[in-house]
Formats: structure tokens, sequence, C-alpha cells
């Protein structure tokens, strides 16, 4: 690596300490036992009393007979119980199986045969589905019962049960459901606990793949996957990542960039998350005014809304030190809108553009804070090494070059669970006999060694012979002024495999007309080889997405597949 980098990051190579990740966490609580680590509707909690938290739940878990392997599915939003429950099963060695509480039963069903779950901690208002999931589950799963308003304040708690929660008060209700509170309590205070033990070949916690390509994977990951993580984003962060700072926690905790980085990264920082449960762009907005976070992290379309909040019109976000966008395409057009933004606003800072996937925990490559290389997603974390490679997965291409991103590091995940045939193709051990990470996904590097990443192999569209990346139309499209966003798939085609169709949803009081259709098509003539020029624009009012807030191109592939039947 070059001299380039040094702005990025100090260090190019990290100590990894031999500590479990609730060990890491209890590092930063004797360093700042009184300093807050995460808030809760303005309800603060210290590093001391996390940790007691923590233990306390360690020994409910162990009191009820859960082990060093076992697993326990937490089906729940980012609530304080969601952080008491994961890191008291990691400090007793048993297996956190993070699980979106919106699922379906049948989906429920599957994650909880998959990693055989003994426990299921899930709130109230899930319960019932939580128990038709149970039907289709082979083995016995004791159900755990939590309230958000039992971490609320008295007030906000009580406006809560009043608008929301009354409908779910009689949950559980005898039929094999345990109240939280009442398994926490039950446990003797003198309960012993096992040893912690750090095995890096240890699976400490399973997250699931979007299952984008068929059924979903169990991604086992290990304390060694998410501390190194964390510590390489704390390292790529920069200094600015101390203890008293803020993060607005809304990326979802059954998802590798919620909790790696807006939790797990935070805690071991000595910082505080400010947790939100659920996550509108209204709420969010006024989240950023009051509590004034110094970092913010989230999908594409999060920000892109967010430039269209009256909430924020005139405020000061000067208290803004990183904003970092991941699990989606910044288009370069976006990236300009946010950095305008972000400066009108009195914020010193740009966004910082992320990649990874969940199978290396999450992000594995930034921007620099101080420079960019339009296109680019920025440059590998410490101790992560990126290559380009055919197709084949074999010879490794020169610089420019387009092929498949690979990446080898100590964050890459330990396999997919029960699955090794998906795990042989996705980790491959390579000439220098290391393992390697094949992600799927196509891109290039620089002479530099910036990475940058155009498209999922399996979401490249081909027309008449031609390779047409998605990705690239949309970017062009995107920077129409009347468009909020697009999203560009491959719709079945008698004689050309496929043609290009592009969704369109424009900004909010902007029209569909003729003369509109007519800036697009110039704009992509002008920018689009005539072969990758879409056949189809149809705009609609929204656009699907997926449960962590990306465009679910997938489903409209499906739509238009049902069309062509």
């Amino acid at each position: 690596m070059n001299n380039r980098q040094k702005p990025f990051r100090q260090k190019d190579h990290l100590d990894y300490p031999s500590l479990t990740m609730f060990q890491m966490v209890e590092r930063m609580a004797e360093e700042f036992p009184d300093a807050p680590a995460f808030e809760f509707y303005g309800r603060r909690t210290s590093y001391r009393q996390f940790i007691g938290r923590i233990l306390t739940a360690a020994r409910a878990f162990t009191f009820a007979g859960i082990k060093r392997g076992d697993s326990v599915t937490l089906c729940l939003p980012n609530i304080p119980q969601t952080l008491d429950a994961f890191y008291g099963l990691n400090r007793i060695g048993a297996v956190a199986n993070m699980v979106h509480p919106l699922s379906a039963p049948s989906e429920i069903s599957f994650y909880l045969n998959l990693s055989k779950s003994k426990m299921i901690l899930t709130v109230d208002m899930f319960y019932e589905k939580v128990l038709e999931a149970l039907k289709d589950v082979k083995h016995p799963v004791t159900v755990l019962v939590t309230r958000m308003q039992d971490e609320l304040p008295p007030h906000f708690a009580a406006a809560f049960t009043v608008s929301k929660g009354a409908p779910f008060l009689r949950f559980p209700y005898g039929k094999g459901g345990i109240r939280w509170p009442w398994f926490l309590y039950k446990a003797p205070k003198d309960t012993p606990l096992p040893e912690s033990v750090f095995d890096p070949a240890h699976t400490s916690v399973i997250l699931y793949s979007g299952g984008t390509s068929g059924t979903p994977k169990g991604i086992c990951l290990s304390d060694l996957n998410f501390n190194a993580c964390a510590l390489q984003a704390h390292e790529a962060i920069g200094m600015e990542l101390t203890k008293g700072c803020k993060m607005l926690s809304c990326m979802p905790c059954f998802h590798g960039f919620g909790l790696g980085i807006n939790i797990h990264t935070i805690l071991i920082s000595g910082a505080c998350c400010i947790l939100m449960p659920t996550f509108n762009t209204k709420s969010y907005a006024e989240m950023l005014v009051k509590k004034q976070p110094n970092f913010i992290a989230g999908v594409p379309t999060i920000f892109e809304a967010l430039l269209h909040m009256p909430q924020l019109d005139g405020v000061d976000l000067s208290c803004l030190r990183g904003m970092f966008c991941g699990g989606d395409s910044l288009s370069v057009e976006l990236k300009k809108k946010i950095d305008a933004f972000l400066s009108a606003h009195n914020a010193g800072i740009q966004v910082r553009e992320g990649y990874g996937l969940t199978e290396c925990v999450t992000a594995s490559c930034l921007t620099p804070r101080d420079e960019y290389k339009a296109g680019s997603i920025g440059l590998p974390f410490p101790d992560t090494s990126y290559k380009i490679v055919d197709a084949k997965g074999e010879k490794v291409l020169p610089p420019g070059e387009m092929g498949e991103i690979i990446l080898k590091g100590p964050s890459v995940m330990l396999g997919y669970l029960d699955n090794p045939q998906e795990t042989a193709q996705t980790l491959r051990k390579r000439e220098d006999g290391d393992t390697w990470l094949y992600t799927g996904d196509l891109g290039y590097m620089d002479e530099e060694g910036y990475v940058y990443f155009k498209q999922r192999k399996k979401r490249m569209i081909i027309t008449n012979g031609y390779n047409v990346y998605p990705s690239q139309i949309e970017n062009v499209i995107d920077s129409c002024p009347e468009v909020a966003y697009s999203c560009v798939i491959g719709v079945p085609d008698p004689r050309r495999m496929q043609r290009v169709r592009a969704y369109i949803v424009l900004k909010e009081g902007k029209k569909e007309e003729e003369a509109c259709r007519e800036r697009i098509m110039e704009k992509l003539k002008q920018n689009v080889a005539a072969y990758a020029i879409p056949k189809e624009m149809i705009f609609r009012k929204d656009l699907p997405h997926t449960l962590v807030g990306k465009v679910a191109y997938r489903r409209l592939e499906e739509e238009a597949a049902k069309e062509a039947s």
C-alpha cells in the first residue's frame, strides 16, 4: 500500500486481544464506569450499570440451563433488552441467533430449526407470531417475552401503553411464554457463571444472508470476527470516536451493519448508542435535532430521505463528526447531494461510503476521511486484503480490470451453518495458503489500491450478449433533478434474453409527464451505451424495500417474471 492511505488510517496492522465481545465491553466499563453506554428515549444507562444488567441476564440464562454452544434466538428491535441478552449470552459462551422481528412465521420457524435454538426472546407484540412459528419447529423452544415500555421513562411508558402496547398486555397467557423480568428475577444472584473463554473458532453469533439468491444462509461469526471488525472500523473512522461521543443507532441489530458498527464498535470505544427501535424519516430527523449525535450510519435511502425533511431546514449539524453509508451502492450524484446538504448545515464532513457483507460481519472497506475518488468505495480496513480475480476465480487481474472482488482478513466468517457446500464455494484457499472470501461482487481496483464496487454478479443484466450493470444506469437516472431514486432490472425477453427496465420514483411534488420522460431519456443517451438504455421506464410512487432499507430489486424481478409467464 502507498502513502496516499495515510490520511485514512495511522496503522496498517492492529493488535486483536484474546477477549470475548463481553470482555471488550467490560474493559470499557472498567475504564469509563460512569460514562453512558446507551440511551433509550432519554433514559441513560452507564457502562457500570450495563455490565450489571449483562451479568443478570447471563445468570438467568445459566440458571435456565443454557450452556456454552447452545443457541438462543433474539427476535428483537433495538431496545435495551436486546443488548442485555446479546452480551449476556456471549458472557456464558452461548450463541446469539439474530432474527428480524418482522420476519414471517415460516421464516422464524426456519431460523429456529437451522440454529436449533433452545429459547427465543421477542417483544410482546410479536408473541402470537412466534407461537405460530413454533408449530413447524422440530424441537422444544422456550419463549421469553419482553415489553418495550419496561425500559421507557414513566411518562413515555404510559403513553406507549395507551397508544400501542395495551392490546399486548395479556401476553404471554399461559401457553409456554415467560415474561423477561420474571425470567431474570427467578435466577439467584449467586448463580455461578462459567469462565469466559475466548476461542476464535467458536461461533458466537449467527446472522443471516438476505436470501436474494435463494434460501437464507446462517452466517457463523466469532468473537474475533466482531472484535476485529469493530477495532478496524474504529481505526478507520479515526480518533474522533472516543468516550462521550454519541451514535444514532437506528440500523437494526439483526443486521451486521447495525450490530457490528452501530452497536459493538461504539461500545468498545467507550461511546454511547442512542437506540432507535423503529425507523421513519420524521423520527430520525427529530432525533438528529434533539440528540445532536456525533456519528450516524445508514443505507442510501435513509440519507436521501433526510435531504427533504422540513424538520432539518436551517438546523445546525456541526455536531456530526462522521456520516457513514453502506448496505447498498451510493451513487455519485446522491453523494454530491448529501455532501452539499452537510455543508449547508455546518457539518464539516463528507459522507463516507463503506463496503462489506455479512460474511465479514459488515464493512471491510471505507472511503478516507479527507480524500474521495468518484465512484470508489475507498480503501480496505487494516489487516484486510482485497484482490480482483477473473471469472474462474483464479487469476488476479491488473488494476482497472473488472472482476470478482475477493478479500481476506480477521473479520471473515467461520462458514455457513450446516452448509459445507456453500461454505466451500465462498471460502477458498488460494496459493498463498490463506482462506479468501469470494464475495460474488464485481468491481476493480486502481493503481493506488482504491476499490470500486460495480455490481453483484447475479444482478448483472445480459442483453443481446452485452453485459449491463444496473447501478451504472441508476446513477445516471438518479442524477436527473426530478428523480428521487430508481431501480433497474433485467426483464425476460425472447429475443434479447433480457431487456432493461427502469423503475423510477420522482421527488415529492414532481409529476410524471412526457417532458420528464424525455429529459431522463436524453440524459441516458448522453451517458449510457445504446444497448444498455432501458426499453421501458415505469414510474411509481414508491418501490419495495428489504427489511434493512435497500430497494428490493429481486421482488421487482419476480413481478417481471410473472408478467412474462
